[in-house]
């Protein structure tokens, strides 16, 4: 039997629910599909906030500034114009869906993060505004009677006809089967890829599968070698890496060596709060010059009451790990974090193919430049998440669902729900060891010559997804001969305003190209 929706989100994140609901509003039948429960994601796990333009004190040209100086030359400005000004528009909208942020004496609480000037990071349950802005939209979202969720749906392929996604190729979890699903447009909000690398704070779900089969659809992908790194993972044997968000060193947390000296004066002059890349190179400088696997997040100037009630999810995770973060120096390392590349889209989420949307961490707007900016992720989701839902009605109101038939490639798919281990295990620890926070050269040709080895193996599609996106990252991180940003080239160490103030493009059956804008004239409309 033939599937058939008017429009496919994969992935159940800000992004996918805001545009879901932007596209049930118009009396469309809305699936989305995603690969684990509805509520697992990189939003979920968010916890430094939301920054948006709500105080007294702020307006939006500072949010753009600060937002322009973390990006490191390569925001697109239109694009980060577009996320301050209408990001008020949709946090305001989420707080009339009930979402409940922090208030004291019921007046929005505002805290401050790493290179923001001022303080307009809205928080909610303290740590767990993620959490709490997909628990308000999926309730919002079952409101409309026309969105389908589909849980445990790992999606495989895109389909493409005479140039246009037209559909996707998934493992139905009732029938454990491959299955296809036909529509007028799909779009991708499957998060970021964090579990290329060996150390991440992403959940196991961040395997990079929507980047990976939008390249292998055709469509252009962006910026893919810049990669941020967090400062700031727990970092002990027995436990996951932990997120310490940024807002413990908004709140006045202090980075020390393994001699308990403070050490960030040494390489910045904004100490803590200098930008992520910043940080997380600082640190590996001090742990190499101190020949230490961790450094310390030192919190203890602060009562445990107001630590308690101000990071409440931290405070019991690591009282967990038998750590007291009102009195215990906590150790950290930085881990992958956040992809600023991915499926190279315009301003309203349109991609190079079309049929096809991207929003979120997936995709690149240009909005994050080199280096994205603490809490701008969960805006951008809210933000291009329902311009892109919008687009793709207004694009494909005359096309029509008909006339599909399964493709030879269901009945031949091998069936594969995620990396194989041994797959994973080598991309991820090539990938820290030669595409990590430092780069030279001839770490990355080793890299390449290793996952080029992987991909001669039979792979089933999630194996071949992984790998792929991996050689995307390295392949741009070895052609960008300076450092800027997430990217640091210690055989190129300087920023070169003169040859790479350009986005690097990556598309199937073309050598890795340049453009000075990330916004593009669109496919044409159908």
């Amino acid at each position: 039997m033939l599937l058939e929706t008017d429009y496919i989100i994969i992935g159940s994140g800000v992004a996918g629910l805001r545009a879901s609901i932007e596209l049930a509003r118009t009396g469309a039948r809305v699936t989305v599909l995603t690969k684990d429960k509805a509520n697992e994601s990189n939003s979920e796990y968010a916890q430094g906030g939301v920054a948006v333009v709500l105080s007294d004190d702020d307006n939006a040209e500072l949010h753009e500034e600060d937002t322009l100086y973390a990006g490191a030359g390569l925001c697109d400005a239109e694009a980060v114009e577009t996320l301050v000004v209408d990001g008020t528009k949709y946090i305001q909208e989420l707080i009339e869906w009930g979402t409940e942020f922090d208030r004291e004496s019921g007046r929005l609480v505002f805290t401050k993060e790493a290179a923001h000037s001022r303080r307009r990071i809205l928080h909610a349950h303290g740590d767990s505004t993620g959490k709490e802005i997909v628990r308000a939209l999926i309730a919002r979202a079952g409101q409309e009677k026309t969105i389908l969720l589909m849980p445990f749906a790992n999606t495989e392929s895109l389909i493409v006809e005479n140039g246009r996604c037209v559909g996707v190729r998934f493992l139905d979890p009732i029938l454990r089967a491959p299955r296809e699903i036909f529509a007028r447009a799909v779009i991708l909000c499957t998060g970021g890829a964090g579990q290329l690398f060996l150390h991440t704070t992403n959940p196991p779900v961040a395997t990079g599968d929507g980047m990976a089969m939008a390249y292998f659809a055709g469509a252009e992908m962006a910026d893919m070698e810049f990669v941020q790194f967090h400062p700031t993972a727990l970092n002990l044997d027995d436990a996951p890496r932990f997120l310490l968000s940024e807002a413990m060193r908004g709140e006045g947390g202090i980075l020390r060596n393994a001699a308990g000296e403070r050490f960030m004066s040494r390489y910045d002059e904004k100490l803590e709060l200098a930008p992520r890349d910043i940080v997380s190179r600082s640190i590996v400088a001090e742990m190499r010059r101190t020949g230490t696997r961790a450094v310390y997040l030192d919190m203890t100037a602060h009562t445990e009451e107001f630590l308690k009630n101000r990071f409440p999810k931290i405070y019991e995770t690591c009282k967990f790990y038998d750590l007291n973060i009102a009195e215990d120096l906590l150790p950290v390392s930085p881990a992958s974090h956040y992809c600023m590349g991915g499926v190279r889209t315009d301003l309203h989420g349109r991609t190079t193919l079309a049929g096809l949307y991207a929003a979120g961490e997936v995709a690149c707007t240009g909005v994050h430049g080199a280096n994205r900016l603490a809490s701008n992720s969960l805006l951008e989701g809210l933000v291009f998440g329902a311009r892109a839902g919008a687009a793709a009605v207004a694009d494909s109101l005359k096309f029509r669902v008909s006339n599909f038939k399964p493709t030879s490639e269901t009945r031949n798919f091998k069936l594969e729900t995620e990396p194989a281990t041994a797959v994973r295990k080598r991309v991820k620890r090539a990938m820290w060891e030669r595409v990590g926070i430092l780069r030279d050269a001839d770490s990355l040709r080793r890299a390449l010559r290793e996952f080029e080895q992987i991909e001669r193996a039979n792979l089933g599609t999630s194996s071949r997804n992984f790998v792929t996106l991996a050689k995307l990252v390295a392949t741009a991180a070895l052609w960008r001969e300076e450092s800027r940003g997430g990217h640091f080239r210690t055989d190129f160490p300087e920023r070169d305003d003169k040859r790479w103030q350009v986005h690097s493009i990556q598309k199937t059956g073309a050598g890795i190209s340049s453009s000075e804008r990330m916004n593009f004239a669109p496919a044409e409309k159908v």
